[in-house]
């Protein structure tokens, strides 16, 4: 997971009880009974500003007790609580239901039901505030008293608005049953005859520059005819279908569909284009690593996430040398923000580029989603635009010209590390030194391989022989180089990477399971490498650390130094596949599942690193992502490892030998659409069964993927 680039962030302390409500790029941070409370790190966030920083209810002044709260959708909840009743705690008077939908503003319906045989009248007030606080304001912790803060009161609304640097952001409140307002409350007088209710709707419509933006769930609208409810329906739908006899294998595939649906988000300007957000609930927006990752992840699921991902990460392809966002032409972005503190952070603009494998990685994924056999037009489109990655690769991404990506950032407000262990100590010596750059990471390298081999394939295909010799000779001498020169002979494993003096980094770390993943690992030494992977060291138990135990700088507390990331598992676990380590892949694809088993089926970001033998369930990362979006594509990519499928469509050949654990059998697998075909595929019995139009359309080999194909 991509960290805030600024460099002196941290996590924010949620608080035991936080519910968090997604709908594309808003997001609502409240307590367990619906309040948004003020002084705490919640509230409603769109476009990475806080427009709503309170809304708390009451009932004669006094908070009402909760009883529950459950999550209808990932953009709704239900609140429940109640009034003690006359005769003490165990009585109730009135049950209040609050039904909350977030989507580029809020809409709450609150229902008062009278439970009793006698009527009532009571006060409702709803006590609102704005602080338009920027994202990382609140995330951090360090949010002042707002100046310039403006409320106007008028017959039917509450408006409060700030001007902060370019722009006007406002926040106006509308709500039924004509309340009586005054610049911070909603109140309603209200009297409810016997076992009678009564409901209220109430909005919250964020605006910028006096320009009211589009509220998702409006008042007066059912909630299912709406967008976010038509899109999450159609997502369900189109996924696959899975049934096993493992209940821990269907909950956890279940609940990754459910959330990668929650995580993808749309640009208002390109409605066609879905690409996934990396977290929530601090992380709603694009990120470059990331959300190419996890596209390449659900592949199995849908392509069309990996088509809006590139398409909308092409628009955004660097143009111009600019060292306060680390923009070069040809470079894919890290992240782009757009609160108001994050646009001044990033060089006044809110995109920033400090990222040095996500240009291959761009790369890569077009390569891999034209073997899925995606649509024909929209992948030759996208092909100028790896082009122009795979030249910043070669001219900007490999500096000194040793053949070699390295990374040392332009501007003093950048990342230091720039790969995806990206905290200021995430590579370090085997004696706990920080190297100096610019660093060669060793997975950069892997993933700059793969990239050559995918344009190679494309000029196969093409039938430009020429080009597709250049880079397949480029993919050749990269790999012999990066064999020669991060492969540790004396250790057995290959170093994290090379320092601004080309010394090896030689920790033992996760990074090389990202090299058996991409081919880039000669066959002679990929046995030390899972072994290695596999030691006691480096598996926890739950699964692979990124970082061993033996080295100067482990803490399975700390962040990318002896933590353990579900997506880092996963890909670890395709490499050992692809190379034909099944027993070692089948330990880790189990000890993954046992531990989503143990956060409720839904793999966080990342968990601690401490042995399994030492507490009986994984210990929580404190201040982990949940959902995330690579975290909760990593099974997926799991299920597609222990199935050994990788297609070619252009080839019309499709790989197919799975190795699946016998507790997760039988499996049916249902709805993978490959190209414009289905597939099925059933294990039972010691037999596999691979039905479908595409069984018919492709010529299936019943034998894994050869580990070095070109």
């Amino acid at each position: 997971m991509a960290q805030p680039w600024a460099p002196d962030t941290a996590p924010a302390r949620h608080g035991a009880g936080t519910v968090t409500l997604v709908e594309g790029s808003t997001f609502c941070l409240s307590a367990g009974d619906g309040d948004i409370v003020a002084g705490r790190p919640h509230g409603l966030f769109v476009r990475d500003t806080r427009v709503i920083s309170r809304w708390e209810l009451a009932i004669n002044g006094a908070m009402p007790e909760p009883l529950t709260m459950r999550t209808d959708e990932p953009f709704a909840g239900t609140f429940l609580g109640h009034v003690v009743g006359p005769a003490g705690p165990a009585t109730s008077d009135l049950l209040i239901v609050r039904r909350r939908y977030v989507g580029d503003g809020m809409r709450e319906d609150i229902t008062l039901r009278n439970v009793t045989a006698r009527e009532t009248t009571c006060v409702l007030t709803l006590t609102i505030d704005a602080d338009f606080a920027d994202l990382f304001e609140v995330k951090e912790e360090r949010v002042s008293a707002p100046e310039g803060v403006h409320r106007a009161v008028s017959d039917s609304a509450m408006q409060i608005t700030r001007r902060r640097r370019h722009h006007r952001l406002g926040m106006t409140i509308r709500a039924d049953a004509n309340p009586e307002i005054t610049d911070s409350i909603l109140r309603w007088q209200l009297h409810l005859p016997a076992h009678a209710e009564w409901t209220v709707s109430v909005e919250a419509v964020p605006s910028v520059d006096d320009i009211a933006i589009s509220l998702r769930h409006p008042r007066g609208r059912p909630v299912e005819h709406a967008m976010p409810a038509r899109k999450l329906r159609e997502w369900r739908r189109q996924s696959p279908q899975v049934s096993t006899g493992d209940r821990t294998l269907a909950e956890v595939l279940q609940r990754s569909v459910e959330d990668l649906g929650a995580l993808r988000i749309f640009d208002p300007e390109h409605p066609e284009r879905p690409v996934v957000a990396a977290g929530a609930p601090w992380f709603m927006a694009l990120f470059g690593r990331d959300s190419l990752l996890t596209s390449w992840m659900l592949l199995p699921l849908d392509t069309e996430l990996a088509v809006g991902t590139l398409q909308t990460l092409a628009a955004h392809q660097g143009q111009a040398v600019d060292p306060a966002t680390e923009e070069e032409p040809g470079k894919i972005l890290h992240e782009t923000r757009f609160g108001p503190e994050a646009t001044f952070a990033l060089g006044g603009r809110n995109v920033y580029y400090g990222t040095a494998d996500a240009t291959p990685l761009f790369v890569m994924l077009l390569g891999e989603l034209r073997r899925w056999g995606a649509d024909d037009a929209a992948v030759r489109a996208l092909l100028p635009h790896a082009d122009r990655a795979l030249e910043w690769i070669e001219k900007f991404g490999d500096d000194d010209g040793d053949g070699f990506v390295e990374y040392s950032r332009s501007t003093g407000q950048g990342l230091v590390n720039q790969g995806w262990k990206d905290s200021w100590d995430g590579i370090t010596f085997a004696d706990g030194r920080i190297p100096h750059p610019p660093i060669a990471l060793a997975e950069v390298q892997g993933y700059a391989y793969a990239a050559y081999v995918a344009r190679s394939h494309f000029a196969t295909e093409e039938g430009d022989d020429a080009t597709a010799r250049h880079w397949s000779d480029k993919a050749r001498r990269l790999k012999e180089a990066f064999n020669e020169a991060f492969w540790l002979a004396d250790r057995g494993w290959y170093a994290l990477g090379l320092d601004g003096d080309k010394r090896p980094i030689d920790a033992l770390a996760s990074n090389m399971g990202h090299c058996l993943w991409t081919g880039i690992v000669d066959e002679d030494k990929a046995e030390s490498v899972a072994d290695h992977l596999l030691s006691d060291e480096m598996f926890s138990g739950w699964g692979i650390r990124t970082l061993a135990s033996s080295m100067a700088a482990y803490n399975p507390m700390s962040y990318h130094n002896g933590s353990v990331w579900p997506h880092d598992n996963a890909l670890c676990v395709a490499g050992l596949m692809r190379y034909g380590f099944v027993a070692h892949a089948q330990r880790v694809v189990e000890a993954q599942f046992a531990a989503a088993e143990s956060f409720g089926y839904r793999l966080p970001e990342v968990f601690c690193g401490f042995a399994r033998a030492d507490y009986g369930a994984p210990i929580p990362y404190p201040t982990a992502c949940s959902p995330q979006a690579w975290a909760s594509a990593a099974p997926l990519l799991l299920m597609r490892s222990m199935l050994r499928l990788d297609p070619a469509v252009p080839s019309g050949r499709l790989w197919c030998a799975p190795e699946v654990p016998a507790r997760y059998l039988p499996l049916h697998v249902g709805g993978l659409e490959i190209g414009r075909w289905q597939l099925t595929i059933d294990l039972a019995d010691g037999a596999t069964k691979i039905g479908g139009t595409g069984a018919r359309a492709l010529e299936v080999v019943h034998q894994p993927r050869p580990p070095t194909i070109r």
